[in-house]
């Protein structure tokens, strides 16, 4: 751990250069974004279950606030490894140097788990729920007018939560190795955890078994991967504490 103390004004000015370099990539995604939100708009529109929905722009700023959204989300996406590595950058001085190494190896897997779980939700999820609720519709003979913006939201509402929900082994491990969880106690309120995991499901899916079990299973997974992956990160931590308590006997 660095032995040099920084005062508080040092660490503001600190802060203010890390939130300076993230705004600086920001506005450069925006740019790069202008470029990329239609192609992406174009696409998402023109996919099989889309083309049947005939969507209406109910409002004549609905086209322009689904492009400025698509804009801000990419935007957001692209900016989000530099943003981590500025916040490790922030918090890695009170760190010891393996602890340094091993946060910083967080950030590309938590990149790619959230492209993961956005991918999966989208691919997955979305078909299902479409197909359940222009059911429902049908059944109770309703004539569905779907704006562009109300789909775009939707899409939203199901891919992004996915995108965050898919971080949970990269939290698990990052608590695991600050001590304040344990493998064994994820083993132990494992039967409390599915049952938290069957009420985010629950939330996010129709209420039908099949599209209930699609989403139930992969967070399921994700939580015994998360349990596998913190007692990786819990064998390290112990190896940490015993290297800390012979350095403070020497």
């Amino acid at each position: 751990m660095e032995q040099e103390e920084l005062t508080v004004v040092e660490h503001i000015e600190e802060l203010r250069k890390r939130l300076l370099i993230v705004a600086g990539f920001f506005v450069l995604a925006i740019i790069g974004s202008f470029f990329l939100a239609q192609p992406l708009i174009q696409f998402l529109q023109h996919t099989e279950e889309a083309k049947s929905l005939q969507l209406h722009a109910f409002r004549v700023t609905d086209p322009v606030k689904v492009y400025i959204q698509v804009i801000f989300i990419l935007s957001l996406v692209m900016t989000s490894p530099i943003i981590l590595f500025q916040l490790w950058g922030f918090v890695s001085p009170g760190l010891y140097e393996k602890e340094r190494k091993a946060t910083l190896r967080y950030i590309p897997y938590a990149f790619l788990l959230f492209i993961v779980g956005v991918v999966f939700s989208y691919l997955v999820l979305r078909p299902y729920m479409l197909k359940w609720m222009m059911g429902l519709a049908g059944e109770m003979d309703v004539e569905q007018t779907i704006g562009i913006y109300e789909y775009f939201q939707f899409l939203m509402q199901i891919t992004l939560p996915f995108g965050l929900i898919f971080q949970l082994p990269i939290i698990m491990l990052f608590l695991t190795r600050l001590g304040i969880i344990t493998p064994m106690g994820m083993s132990k309120v494992r039967k409390y955890a599915y049952f938290a995991l069957l009420c985010v499901a629950a939330v996010i899916a129709p209420p039908d078994i099949v599209s209930h079990m699609i989403v139930t299973l992969p967070l399921c997974i994700l939580y015994e991967i998360s349990i596998m992956i913190s007692r990786i990160g819990y064998r390290s931590y112990l190896k940490a504490e015993q290297q800390r308590e012979m350095e403070l006997a020497a």
